[in-house]
Parts: C-alpha cells; sequence; structure tokens
C-alpha cells in the first residue's frame, strides 16, 4: 500500500512538473525552430509541426503555424504561406486569445501583405499597432521582440518607398527592443544591421555601409550554420562593389552568397542573387554567364510571381472570410474596399499591358524626335523641384471651385490621386514588370475606376501608355547621363525598364521617341564625342 502512494504521489509530481515547465519549455522549442528558418525552410516545417501536432495549447499553436508560414514564405511558397497563417485553431467560445498572441497575428497579416507587395495594407496596420502605448511599454519579451520584429517591417515598407531616413529610424527603434537572450533577437539584430548598411548604400554613405556590412560577415563567421544571413550579407556586399563599378569583385561576392544557399530552399533570395549575377556579366561583356544566370532567374521569378498571385487569390478570400472579425486595424467598411479592389486585380490582370502604336511617317517620327528631346531638357530643369511643384499644384487644385458632376469623381478625389501619383512616380516602382492599374490601386488604396479615370484626364493617355511613357523616360534619361547604359544591349535595356521583351521595349521606345532604341543611343553617343 505504502508502495503505491510513493508511486501516486510522484506520478503526480511529475505531471505538476510538466504543467509548470510547458511554458518556458515550449518558448525554448519555439526559438530553436525559428532558429532553423534560417538554416533550412523544409527542416524548420518538420521540426515546428512535430511540437505543433504534440502540444493543444492554443496560443502555441499559433505561434508555431507562424514559424511555418515563415518557412513557406522563404521558400517563394506564398500561398501555402498565407493558407498556414490563416489556419484556425479549435478553440472554445470563452477561451480568450493573450495580449500578445492578438498583437502576433496582426504582426502576422502585417508580414503577409508585405511579402505580397501590398505595403499600403502592411503599414496601415503597423501604424495603428506601434501607436499603442501600452504596447510600446510592455516588459514581456515575447512583446518586446515582437515590437521589434513591427519596427523592422516598417522599415522595410519604408525602405521601399525610398524613405530612407526614416527606413534607418525604425531601424534603431527596432534595436532598442532585442537582446542576445535567445537566438530570435540575435537574428533579428543581424537583419537590422544587413537592411542597414542597403540603406546607407542607397544614400551613398559608401564607407559607412561597407564598414556595416563587413562588421557582420565577421560575427557571421563566427556564428554556426547560418547561411540564410550570410547569403544576405554577402549577396548585400556586392551591391557595394556594383556601385563603384567593381563588377568582378561584385560577383565574387555573389559567389559566396549563392554557395551558402544554392543547395537550399531559400527560392526568393536565391533569384535575387541570380538577377545580380546576370547583371554584373552582362556589364562585363560575358554573354555565356550572362545568359545562364538570367535563365535561373527568369525561371524561378516566374515561379515566385505565380505563387504570388495564388497568394494575392487566397488572402482576398480570407479577407471575405474574415470581414466580420474584431481586428482593431481593419474597420469593416475598409475591408470591403480592399475586398472590392483586390478581387478587381484578379479579373482586370490578364489585359493590362498594351503598347503605343508605331509612328505612321518619317515626318511625324522627326516631329517627336524633336518634341522628346525638348521634354527631355525641361525635364533635367523641372527634377529639382518636383516636389514642391507637386504640392503646388495640388494645392492650386484643392482651390479651384469647380461645379461637380454626380455621375463623376469629386475634384478633391482627383486632387488627393494625382497626389499620390506625382509622390508615385519618383519612387522607380513603375520599371516593375508586374505593375498594373490594380496593383497600383492596391497600394495607393484608391478604387481602380477613379485612378484609371484621373490618369486618362490628365495624363492623356491611357494606364499602359502612361507608364511605358515613365520607363522609356526614365531609360532615355539613364542612357543621356550616365554613360555605362551605353554599353547595354538593348535587351537588358527592355529586361531593366520592365518590359516583357525585346521587341515590346523597341517598338515602344519608337513610339516615344521617335526613333528605335539603337538609334537614340548613336544620337547620345555622337553629341558627347562633339
Amino acid at each position: 500500500m505504502w508502495l503505491k502512494k510513493f508511486v501516486t504521489v510522484l506520478i503526480l509530481q511529475f505531471f505538476g512538473f510538466i504543467t509548470a515547465q510547458s511554458s518556458p519549455d515550449f518558448y525554448i522549442l519555439s526559438d530553436k525552430a525559428f532558429q532553423k528558418l534560417y538554416q533550412n525552410p523544409d527542416d524548420c516545417i518538420n521540426y515546428s509541426l512535430s511540437i505543433l501536432n504534440s502540444d493543444k495549447n492554443i496560443e502555441h499553436k499559433i505561434v508555431l503555424r507562424n514559424i511555418i508560414s515563415q518557412a513557406y514564405a522563404m521558400k517563394g511558397d506564398y500561398l501555402q504561406s498565407a493558407s498556414t497563417a490563416s489556419h484556425k485553431e479549435d478553440a472554445s467560445e470563452n477561451e480568450t486569445l493573450s495580449y500578445f498572441v492578438q498583437t502576433f497575428i496582426d504582426y502576422n497579416l502585417a508580414d503577409q501583405y508585405q511579402n505580397l507587395d501590398l505595403y499600403n495594407q502592411s503599414q496601415k496596420i503597423i501604424s495603428n499597432l506601434l501607436s499603442d502605448s501600452k504596447l510600446l511599454k510592455n516588459e514581456d519579451q515575447k512583446i518586446r521582440i515582437t515590437v521589434a520584429k513591427l519596427y523592422q517591417l516598417q522599415a522595410l515598407n519604408l525602405g521601399i518607398n525610398r524613405n530612407l531616413t526614416t527606413a534607418l529610424e525604425n531601424l534603431d527603434k527596432s534595436d532598442q527592443y532585442i537582446d542576445n537572450h535567445n537566438e530570435e533577437n540575435k537574428i533579428i539584430g543581424f537583419e537590422n544591421k544587413i537592411f542597414r548598411s542597403a540603406y546607407l548604400l542607397r544614400q551613398n554613405h559608401l564607407p559607412e555601409a561597407r564598414q556595416t556590412i563587413e562588421n557582420v560577415i565577421l560575427s557571421l563567421e563566427k556564428e554556426e550554420n547560418q547561411p540564410y544571413l550570410s547569403a544576405l550579407a554577402y549577396e548585400n556586399y556586392s551591391r557595394y562593389y556594383f556601385q563603384k563599378g567593381d563588377y568582378t569583385a561584385a560577383n565574387y561576392q555573389l559567389e559566396k552568397a549563392l554557395s551558402k544557399v544554392e543547395k537550399l530552399p531559400f527560392n526568393p533570395l536565391k533569384a535575387r542573387i541570380y538577377e545580380s549575377l546576370s547583371k554584373n556579366y552582362l556589364a562585363l561583356h560575358n554573354d555565356e554567364k550572362y545568359h545562364d544566370y538570367n535563365k535561373l532567374y527568369i525561371d524561378l521569378k516566374t515561379k515566385i510571381d505565380a505563387s504570388t498571385k495564388e497568394g494575392i487569390r487566397y488572402i482576398v478570400k480570407l479577407a471575405e472570410n474574415s470581414q466580420n472579425k474584431s481586428i482593431e486595424f481593419q474597420k469593416q467598411n475598409q475591408f470591403k474596399r480592399f475586398w472590392i479592389l483586390t478581387l478587381t486585380i484578379l479579373l482586370v490582370i490578364i489585359g493590362l499591358i498594351i503598347y503605343f502604336l508605331i509612328l505612321k511617317n518619317k515626318n511625324k517620327e522627326l516631329k517627336k524626335q524633336f518634341e522628346f528631346f525638348e521634354k527631355q531638357k525641361k525635364r533635367e530643369k523641372i527634377i529639382p523641384d518636383n516636389i514642391q511643384v507637386s504640392k503646388e499644384k495640388n494645392d492650386l487644385c484643392i482651390n479651384k471651385n469647380i461645379e461637380k458632376d454626380s455621375n463623376k469623381i469629386s475634384k478633391e478625389k482627383e486632387c488627393e490621386i494625382l497626389q499620390k501619383l506625382e509622390e508615385w512616380e519618383q519612387s522607380d516602382q513603375y520599371l516593375s514588370k508586374s505593375m498594373s492599374l490594380s496593383m497600383l490601386s492596391a497600394q495607393m488604396g484608391v478604387n481602380t475606376k477613379y485612378l484609371s479615370e484621373v490618369i486618362n484626364n490628365n495624363k492623356g493617355k491611357n494606364f499602359n501608355g502612361y507608364i511605358n511613357d515613365l520607363r522609356i523616360n526614365h531609360i532615355a534619361h539613364l542612357l543621356k547621363t550616365d554613360s555605362t547604359y551605353l554599353n547595354y544591349k538593348v535587351s537588358y535595356l527592355a529586361e531593366y525598364s520592365g518590359f516583357s521583351s525585346h521587341s515590346a521595349f523597341t517598338t515602344i521606345f519608337k513610339s516615344v521617341t521617335g526613333m528605335s532604341p539603337n538609334a537614340y543611343i548613336q544620337e547620345i553617343s555622337k553629341s558627347r564625342t562633339s
């Protein structure tokens, strides 16, 4: 009898010990899962699933599914990433989620939007969360690392929009919320340093950018098994050499980066490395390697773009099913507008690219050439005061007292859209191949019909004509001001400008400038030698 009682006591103490240790033990395991995320996404998924299947805690499951979702995103499988992140756990009606997990869920949604290039939607969620003083002052380690991720994500969104100074400030804020008490904190710290170097480089602070990235590389060499971060650091280092025109040194760093992840499924990062290698070899006139890496890039980018579109479709359905949920950052009317806009993307995305017609006769071509060169001269004079001029135009627009037509867009809305277009034209995002009327409307948060109407009325052309005009003016300006581009093949100029083919680029270039790309390059070359 005494033996039975003794065993019973031991069993109760044992299970009591497990219960007491379940929470800290779980966060040790989840930290290890996060570490595996940067070592091999497939291993991370398998490891996290093994914990997920044996853990009954709802909040633990949410954290694990977020890690698995990030692993799929790092593989470039955005559909599976969105599907995993949105999985609903079984919970009783009376069960409420902790403040940390509610914040964590909102962060995860912002991260999903960022992965799908819907930066404005991502930024709205982040801004709402970071306006909560309770969140920023919370001393819970789990919440602090989530705040660090939010500031980092906000920095990435700002970097996309070329607001580099504020992006750097947000990286500094992110650093204030991390320490070295676990692997997740250390990894976020490394990422912040790599992103900081990239933004310094884009601000032309070359010595500071180089010092920052070299320190990161030295630190990572002391760490065990950090292929993703090492590859990301070397890829960033290559951009320093590319900016200095040392393409051989840039390729050396890129080969190091590729060696770290070539056999691992970090597909978006590998696509960036392939793209950079192809550009460098093109600059070095090594056509064979250029075509090899360019093919690898195109094949991988095509798969990733297809997955991105599937991810957008899925998140539309997710938004539709979740519109009645009480998410702090999103009101019901905003949610419905996003749903309608995103559905519009799916309906019109097939027929977005329409090319300008080739000019009918030589006289018109000569006239267009003259007009184009005149515009180029004016453009060079206007660029320094572009922002102020844009603001003044907008102020004048708002102050005009024009009678409204109930069937048309209001004048105030038209002015607001024009202001956003002026700001967007400074970002060079129109060079992206995937840019479309629907994508632009989603990023700006405006109705597609209104955006199309404003472009037609104020730019004198439809969306396709408008974006192609921006692209051609951009590459023509680079050819005129940077002699490096005169040595590139037309196929590279087409790829750089966001065109799907050499022939399309040539056709539209001639329709805008009145001459072929080769003729334009010859004209610029003559003017430089004369």
